[in-house]
């Protein structure tokens, strides 16, 4: 499934929360976490939305003068952040209720 990774200042979360108000990007699966989170340096807030092409071109135009979209080495070393700390969750999960 297709995903953008968007790059945003600390103090501009609630452009996350501005972004789920459209009805087509709010279909999609919407990940937020801090830098500190992921076990990066910086005080940055990642948003991650995986789904429909049509939706990321969307989020992109919504966010291009307020976020950063990640691209190559970058897009892909915190996508694995996002995952890791994903299953890192399921795992938890899985212990509580194995």
């Amino acid at each position: 499934m297709a995903y953008a990774i968007f790059e945003l200042e600390k103090g501009k979360a609630d452009v996350v929360e501005e972004i789920k108000k459209d009805d087509l990007i709010s279909r999609q699966s919407i990940w937020t976490r801090d830098a500190a989170s992921l076990g990066m340096e910086g005080e940055e807030l990642f948003l991650k939305i995986e789904g429909d092409e049509q939706a990321l071109k969307k989020a992109e135009e919504l966010l291009k003068e307020k976020a950063t979209l990640l691209e190559g080495d970058k897009k892909e070393e915190v996508n694995a952040k996002f995952v890791a700390d994903d299953e890192k969750a399921s795992e938890g999960m899985g212990f509580i209720f194995g």
